[in-house]
């Protein structure tokens, strides 16, 4: 049986965004289906749209840790802090890894946002650090289910 990480670093080799590939690897433990899934997470690819923002795998993380330890109560500044909490040390964690938590600076680019998306080609993957990061936020994920 395959694991999450592999699941998501095959969903990304096939054409997926760093966001789709995490959160569809996922979204069916939540009754969630493949296509919402995929449509709620398009946007958050490129760092948010290609600005080179929040990582894309990082911000389908704590999607993912919304589904599985979100708060619904509006007006209860405890549990919202307590989740928030969860979102840091997440991140936290991320970024002990890898230094940062944004696309542009893991990627090492100069910033510009540019909405074209790249070509999928064998040379795109083997200078991507992309599936790296994919693979260890579904790492930290499954760490964070198995609590």
């Amino acid at each position: 049986m395959k694991t999450h990480s592999q699941i998501a670093e095959e969903n990304f080799k096939n054409g997926y965004n760093c966001a789709q590939s995490v959160f569809i690897t996922y979204a069916e433990k939540y009754g969630i289906d493949k296509e919402t899934a995929l449509k709620l997470s398009s946007s958050f690819g490129g760092g948010m749209g290609r600005l080179r923002e929040v990582c894309g795998a990082v911000s389908a993380m704590f999607m993912i840790a919304g589904l599985e330890n979100g708060y619904t109560e509006n007006d209860n500044d405890e549990i919202k802090a307590k989740h928030y909490t969860l979102i840091q040390n997440l991140a936290k964690e991320f970024k002990q890894k890898h230094g940062s938590i944004i696309c542009r600076d893991l990627l090492g680019l100069d910033g510009e946002d540019n909405p074209i998306p790249s070509k999928r080609t064998s040379k795109y993957y083997s200078e991507r650090p992309c599936e790296y990061f994919i693979k260890d936020v579904c790492d930290i994920l499954d760490k964070l289910m198995a609590k």
